[in-house]
């Protein structure tokens, strides 16, 4: 296994991590079988909603399974830094609920992971471009 074969592996584990993990969670704001989502809204950001929190956590559901199917596709790397934000978004959220910190602090390794992973993405689709021109020049 080269090295490049040994990055493409860590790539793909935190891409299928990240992908799979997202969706489900974003799917359960719907259903509450892992937790009672509107629980985890701040005060502070319950007061600046324009709705309530129920149908807030469900446009952050709809949120969450979109970017979680980007991450599984083409647009890895886009997605993932949007992962990034919106995990350290969540994390500010939950200190700010005064509860939750165990929450909040895996949510910040998470959003690293989430960056690891689009520099990763975008290493190897620059090396995957080089691949192909000194391909295409070597059939020329």
């Amino acid at each position: 296994m080269t090295i490049d074969e040994r990055l493409d592996s860590a790539r793909l584990a935190l891409k299928y991590g990240l992908g799979l993990a997202a969706f489900p969670a974003g799917l359960d704001k719907f259903f509450d079988l892992l937790a009672h989502w509107e629980g985890y809204v701040s005060p502070l950001v319950r007061a600046a909603l324009p709705v309530g929190p129920t149908t807030f956590m469900h446009v952050v559901g709809i949120i969450e399974m979109a970017v979680g199917l980007a991450i599984l596709t083409r647009w890895t790397a886009a997605a993932t830094y949007v992962a990034m934000v919106w995990l350290v978004l969540i994390a500010a959220n939950l200190v700010t609920t005064g509860r939750y910190f165990d929450v909040a602090v895996r949510d910040g390794p998470m959003a690293i992971a989430a960056y690891a992973l689009a520099r990763l993405t975008e290493v190897s689709a620059a090396a995957s471009r080089v691949a192909e021109g000194r391909r295409l020049g070597a059939a020329a």
